[in-house]
């Protein structure tokens, strides 16, 4: 392996290693897909690997995949996965475009976003933006939908927000702690402060987002059972990387008990589809979408049976492209094993006691044309940001399809115990304040498409989560 790319990998990702870090994975041999897991899971705790932290990721992988080999078979349980109520939009869409529509859908939004605001220890209740403005200047918390950020001339920061009452200006100094804080539009913030006499702007002491609470922890459950995430499948393409996924279905078939792996998720992409892109027939080995699907329905009877499986749409899918998605149509998947359960995206699941929550992740291409520091090469850090405003794609308006439905399905009401998303074709994973962030890989190679705009995948990876320790596996089957 080349040490300068492993250090540009590094870069891509604001992270900088000591010669020591460098030195224990050159020598250990660790293949470009491992380091980039490795560097992945990293990002966004520290900026500076130190020989300690490689050591101690290779010792967790290590141990991980001996406790696989020496464990006792798991228990085969009866499947325990349901889809949690509320959560998937299929039969439930209502909208038609009005303005009344949009109208319902913001005030979902805001509505459920200003509850979590409002339960936050460090935070309390709020009171309208209009009955702020008639107190006047005493401190107060009001929660606000983020209309417009702008920067003044001499560098300071307004964001316009807004109730249903009335809407006023923040006003963030540049020489202020807050002034490095990231804000998008449509995201719902709870402001601490006050106004002032001359301008009426609101000046915060703190500002607030919903995120997940400080304490919350993953908790160990007596459950033996693991869930494998498979994304960005591509069925149809040219570039299907069939000889991992048949690597895969081989190593399922002889080691999917000794590992409990029970249920499987897929989430989006499954086929290549059609018209997704410029020229895509080109890039096309299946060039009907009805033959995708049938073919697709196919390779799945080869997993072992036994295993639950899920699937949900993505943006390359035969299903609208604005989100919420409703499930697959019957017309494309009438040939799948009847036991597969077709869900909608995003989608809330129940899986022995842990909740799922699993997105295709379009809403990624909004994060990293909107938020400067974000990129393709980390999607775990644009999830991290999706987590901590506890929405899937606030940003309105831009290139994700936003279906203004009478609930925001988009919201994260409940904190997951395992969140997980595809769609950039990389992989990696974090543990967010007992969070499992995941993204799920892919199964198809760069494409010419994607070389065009430079858009590297990591493909043929399959995490698997321990739904007990909440241990993760990412079972590499690349040749």
């Amino acid at each position: 392996m080349q040490k300068d790319e492993v250090l540009s990998a590094a870069a891509k990702r604001n992270l900088f290693l000591s010669p020591d870090a460098l030195e224990i994975i050159d020598s250990n041999g660790c293949p470009m897909e491992f380091v980039n897991t490795l560097l992945n899971s990293l990002a966004g705790n520290t900026m500076f690997v130190t020989k300690d932290d490689v050591v101690k990721f290779l010792e967790g992988e290590k141990a991980l995949m001996e406790s696989q080999k020496t464990i006792a078979p798991k228990i085969k349980r009866d499947p325990d996965l349901k889809i949690v109520s509320g959560s998937d939009i299929t039969g439930e869409s209502t909208c038609t475009g009005t303005i009344e529509d949009f109208a319902n859908y913001f005030r979902s939004r805001y509505t459920l976003l200003k509850k979590i605001i409002n339960k936050r220890k460090d935070f309390g209740m709020s009171m309208s933006i209009e009955r702020a403005k008639e107190l006047g200047r005493d401190s107060m918390n009001i929660v606000g939908m983020v209309y417009e950020k702008r920067t003044t001339k001499t560098g300071h920061t307004i964001l316009t927000i807004e109730d249903e009452t009335d809407t006023c200006a923040v006003f963030i100094s540049k020489e202020s702690p807050l002034a490095n804080e990231m804000f998008v539009n449509d995201e719902v913030i709870g402001v601490t402060g006050k106004f002032t006499d001359s301008k009426g702007l609101f000046i915060p002491e703190t500002i607030v987002k919903p995120d997940v609470p400080a304490g919350n922890k993953w908790v160990p459950s007596d459950s033996t059972s693991s869930v494998a995430f498979l994304s960005d499948i591509h069925i149809g393409s040219k570039e299907f990387l069939k000889s991992d996924w048949e690597r895969m279905i081989e190593w399922l078939k002889h080691n999917a008990d000794e590992v409990g792996l029970n249920y499987i998720v897929m989430s989006g992409d499954v086929v290549d589809g059609i018209g997704a892109y410029p020229d895509q027939e080109k890039d096309l080995e299946i060039m009907d979408i009805y033959n995708q699907y049938e073919t697709l329905a196919e390779y799945l009877k080869e997993i072992p049976d036994g295993i639950k499986m899920v699937i949900h749409p993505g943006n390359h899918d035969a299903c609208r492209l604005a989100e919420p998605q409703p499930a697959l149509s019957e017309v494309y998947t009438k040939t799948f094993d009847s036991s597969i359960m077709m869900v909608g995206n995003p989608i809330n699941l129940r899986i022995e006691g842990r909740l799922v929550t699993s997105y295709h992740g379009k809403s990624i291409d909004d994060f990293i044309a909107g938020v400067r520091g974000l990129s393709y090469d980390n999607p775990i850090a644009v999830m991290k940001e999706m987590v901590t405003r506890r929405h899937l794609a606030p940003l309105y308006g831009m290139r994700n399809a936003l279906a203004p439905e009478k609930k925001d399905y988009l919201v994260m009401e409940e904190v997951p115990d395992i969140f997980v998303t595809g769609h950039v074709h990389g992989t990696g994973r974090m543990d967010y304040r007992g969070v499992k962030m995941i993204n799920a890989s892919t199964w198809q190679a760069q494409t010419d498409y994607q070389k065009m705009h430079n858009f590297n995948p990591e493909p043929s990876i399959m995490p698997i989560v321990n739904l007990g320790t909440g241990s993760v596996m990412m079972k590499n089957f690349k040749k």
